[in-house]
Formats: structure tokens, sequence, C-alpha cells
């Protein structure tokens, strides 16, 4: 008799952007954690401007895989490196499959994964795998001084947070990929034409 299917259970992050301030430890977080090369980054924070003097405001967007439902990078990768995880849901890469062809990078409506030269390979958060093995938290979720960050199930996070979103005017459209992302967004997030903030 046929082994019925466990259903998978998405994964994702949830981001709490009225507690953010931008302080970036999340990032340096999982550089570290990574081990990553100067210009690499997982998990990045972006500072954005809208209005102008002197009613300016400024928001924070720390970002990373959303572990799509529906991932671009998946849909056009050649040889399976990019899968979805059977027990989380989340978007994994094998590197044994990877043939170097960058399909995923320019795919990603996020630009979430990275050519890495030094080793001819794409790579992306795991949403640290290996570390939620253990019973550890991602290592930006750890590290984060603010409590900005949540990992779970996605179904789980939004029900906890009914006001989050997943769709800010920096992001894509999300019925694009169906991101598993849930915002918590500051209302000048909202506002069209955001403007980076170069420091």
């Amino acid at each position: 008799m046929a082994k019925e299917k466990k259903e998978t259970v998405r994964k994702g992050f949830y981001f709490n952007q009225r507690n953010c301030i931008g302080c970036k430890t999340c990032q340096v977080a999982c550089k570290d954690k990574n081990d990553l090369d100067i210009g690499i980054l997982f998990r990045h924070v972006t500072d954005y401007e809208v209005g102008s003097y002197p009613t300016a405001k400024v928001y924070h967007y720390a970002a990373t895989c959303n572990h799509c439902k529906d991932p671009a990078c998946i849909a056009v990768c050649p040889n399976a490196a990019m899968y979805i995880d059977e027990e989380d849901g989340t978007v994994q890469h094998d590197d044994e499959k990877c043939i170097d062809c960058q399909y995923c990078v320019k795919a990603c409506p996020y630009g979430v994964p990275q050519y890495i030269e030094s080793i001819n390979k794409v790579h992306k958060c795991d949403a640290c795998i290996q570390l939620r093995a253990m019973g550890e938290q991602p290592a930006c979720v750890a590290a984060c001084p603010m409590r900005a960050l949540e990992f779970g199930p996605i179904d789980e996070l939004r029900s906890a947070h009914p006001d989050a979103v997943d769709a800010i005017a920096i992001l894509p459209d999300p019925t694009q990929t169906n991101p598993s992302v849930a915002i918590d967004a500051k209302e000048v997030a909202l506002t069209p034409n955001p403007v980076p903030v170069v420091l």
C-alpha cells in the first residue's frame, strides 16, 4: 500500500518593519554565518526615503530569499539545482547539480540568488537549514536586537500578525511568485517611488 504523502508546511519570514532600526545586525550575522566574500550578501538591509524636506520620511527593509511557493528560480533552472524542500517548503540549492548558468540569478524578481565567482556556483539564503535542524533559529533572526524578524510556518506567522502584508512599494507584485513573507509595514513603506538612501 502506497504511503500517503505528508503535506508540506511552508515556512517563511516575518519582518516587523516598525521595530527595525536599520542597524544591519541581521545582515552581518548572515554574512558571518555563511562566510561570504566581499560584495556578496544573502540578507541585505536597505534604507529608503519618501517625500521631501521638511516632511521626508525614512524606512528600512531587510531583504532575503522569500522562499516562494512558485519560485521563478526553480522554474528556469535546467538541472534542478534549485528545489523546494519537501519538509518545510523553503527554496534550497544543490551545489552538485549547479551548472553555473545563472538563469536563476536573472529570473528572480527579488534579485536573491548570488553568483559567487570564486567557486563558480550560485548560492542564496537557505533559511539556515542546518542550524534549524539543530533546533536553532536562522542566524539573522537570532541576531536581531529589536526582534524584528521571525521564522516559522508562514500561515502561523500571518495568523499571529494579521496586519502583515506581502507587498510594499519596493517589492514586485507578489502574485508572480507567491512569496512566503509577512511584513508588518510602516505606512510610509506603501508610498510609491521611494528613493534608496546611500550612506
